[in-house]
């Protein structure tokens, strides 16, 4: 252990001699800080500014005056999405899906503003987080570290030098991964530091925080096996750089974007004016409340009317178009949640794809267990749409029930021709007042470990395929040197 050491200590001697790797580490240093800073920033920001709007939708929906109730379903209210406290580690899909819902009554719409739709496109290439620089950038400075540790010991002959001294291969080997990593772990300070403030300040659950950690951790310690393989196989230094190269271009940068077009071809999914073309044409199957030789609710009323024993719906103890109102709604939404579990199955089978592709890149699956980690994959933003729709449907179906229960149905039909009428049909706005406010549930840190779990055990994969690659490279050393 000992000459592991030693050797060690003298690969960190010639990297700060070395004018390039000193200033490759001094760099991503730098930017890992701007990135960690700049995140940080920005999800507190972007959460005080939802915080700050849901309060201010939260406000106008109450301060409504008396209204018919019919019109407070129409009149909607915004919801938004707060972020995790990790969000500023790894944003994930949140710039792309959007973190606001209009709600409102006999539609069911889709989150807006995201960040891609309200910047540049040079957002789409990925945005500066620590999950960014660790995942894109810190391999890259590590093999331009470490590429040449011990290929440059066999082109100048020193390995059988060492081996003269009584140093066995797999001390070489040894000392030169403790040495990269120990520049990984250099590299991985900022991030630490980051999650640990995202803990102490941000009240993110440790578990969660310390998960990442590990997880990235692992992430860098395959790479390092990596390069410290390589670099013993190759027969020149050049070679090793060019390899690990090609390596890095095709797992991090090449692979990660064809995923998902792989994804896409493979698990096709209905796009959005294919599905709402799909909508209108079964909403019109479904029937229509206001048609009154509609057949389903022609139906409706009759059993409506036979059950309450009465032959017109003026004799009705409620208001008929409130109940017309309240099925109407139950109808679309089933419609509109059908479709919606269909593009969630077709989203989760494309996800099954691009985790399967993960076994030809750790990146995908460093990615993949980041987001699911700090709470901003795609499964996250599906509780998110799912809280909303459950909080609309409530709402709606709560001011249907007003209507149907505080009108009555004589007024409701002369609103627009008698003023008495209009007038008594707005009730009081203390009902829409009593509305609870919407409270976003997240996910909590065991459903965040399920999620993680596959690109876990992926990772896992990869660690294996290293660690026998490197001790194939010491092997390849052991004979090099006899």
């Amino acid at each position: 252990m000992t000459r592991v050491w030693l050797i060690a200590r003298d690969e960190w001697r010639l990297m700060r001699r070395n004018a390039v790797a000193a200033l490759a580490i001094a760099m991503l240093l730098a930017l890992s800080i701007v990135a960690t800073l700049t995140a940080l920033t920005q999800r507190q920001a972007s959460d005080a500014l939802r915080a700050r709007y849901q309060a201010q939708a939260d406000r106008a929906f109450d301060a409504q005056p008396a209204r018919h109730p019919h019109r407070m379903v129409h009149y909607g209210h915004f919801v938004f999405r707060p972020l995790p406290a990790l969000a500023g580690f790894d944003s994930g899909v949140d710039a792309f899906t959007g973190s606001t819902i209009f709600l409102e009554g006999h539609r069911q719409n889709s989150a807006n503003f995201g960040d891609v739709r309200q910047s540049s496109l040079l957002v789409r290439f990925g945005q500066l987080t620590p999950a960014f620089v660790l995942h894109m950038l810190a391999p890259l400075v590590l093999i331009f570290v470490g590429f040449g540790m011990i290929a440059r010991e066999r082109e100048r002959g020193t390995l059988k030098q060492l081996q003269a001294y009584g140093i066995a291969p797999s001390a070489v080997v040894g000392g030169k991964t403790l040495a990269l990593a120990g520049v990984a772990l250099l590299l991985d300070l900022p991030v630490l530091a980051a999650l640990g403030w995202m803990v102490a300040a941000g009240g993110a659950p440790l578990s969660d925080a310390t998960a990442i950690a590990l997880g990235h951790g692992a992430y860098l310690a395959i790479w390092v096996a990596l390069i410290t393989a390589v670099s013993a196989l190759a027969s020149q230094a050049r070679g090793a750089l060019l390899a690990l190269i090609g390596l890095w271009a095709i797992t991090v940068v090449l692979m990660p974007r064809i995923a998902s077009d792989v994804a896409l071809a493979m698990r096709p999914s209905a796009n959005r004016i294919e599905t709402d073309v799909a909508i209108q044409r079964d909403l019109r199957r479904i029937g229509d409340s206001h048609d009154p030789a509609d057949p389903h609710f022609a139906a409706f009323k009759a059993a409506t009317l036979a059950r309450y024993g009465v032959s017109r719906v003026e004799d009705l103890p409620f208001n008929y178009r409130g109940l017309l109102a309240l099925e109407g709604e139950r109808l679309t939404a089933g419609l509109f949640d059908a479709y919606a579990h269909r593009q969630f199955a077709a989203q989760r089978a494309q996800s099954g794809v691009v985790a399967l592709m993960g076994i030809a890149s750790p990146t995908i699956a460093a990615r993949a267990l980041s987001m699911a980690l700090a709470g901003t994959d795609l499964e996250s933003h599906r509780r998110f749409l799912i809280q909303a729709e459950r909080y609309r449907y409530t709402i709606v179906q709560q001011l249907n029930r007003l209507q149907a229960l505080s009108v009555s149905y004589a007024d409701d039909g002369a609103r627009n021709s008698d003023p008495e009428a209009a007038r008594r049909v707005r009730i009081d706005p203390r009902n829409w007042q009593a509305v609870p406010d919407f409270r976003y549930r997240g996910t909590s840190s065991a459903e965040k470990a399920a999620a993680a779990l596959p690109a876990a055990s992926v990772l896992a994969g990869w660690a294996l395929l290293a660690m026998l690659l490197l001790r194939l490279a010491t092997r390849r050393v052991a004979g090099t040197v006899r």
